[in-house]
């Protein structure tokens, strides 16, 4: 396997590493601005950690290439690790 079929979607050819945030992504962005704008809250923190790990899943069974599957693997795990050290 090169290494730039590891960026590549495998159906149209294309190298896919960023791409337009979506739903979750976007949430997660404006939660984390509200986060360092009006401070944090217990629902608010779960809403923004809760986005993430939603985007992280969407990326890990839909990602466009294996670089962004990898990729949601890899969030998931740190916000899963994240939240365990923190409970």
């Amino acid at each position: 396997m090169r290494l730039d079929s590891f960026f590549r979607n495998p159906e149209t050819g294309r190298i896919v590493v960023a791409q337009r945030p979506n739903l979750p992504l976007a949430a997660f962005l404006a939660g984390s601005v509200l986060r360092r704008v009006v401070g944090g809250s217990p629902l608010l923190d779960a809403a923004t950690t809760g986005a993430l790990v939603w985007w992280a899943v969407l990326e890990i069974a839909d990602g466009d290439s294996p670089f962004r599957r990898v990729l949601g693997g890899a969030v998931l795990t740190g916000t899963v690790a994240s939240a365990t050290i923190a409970a």
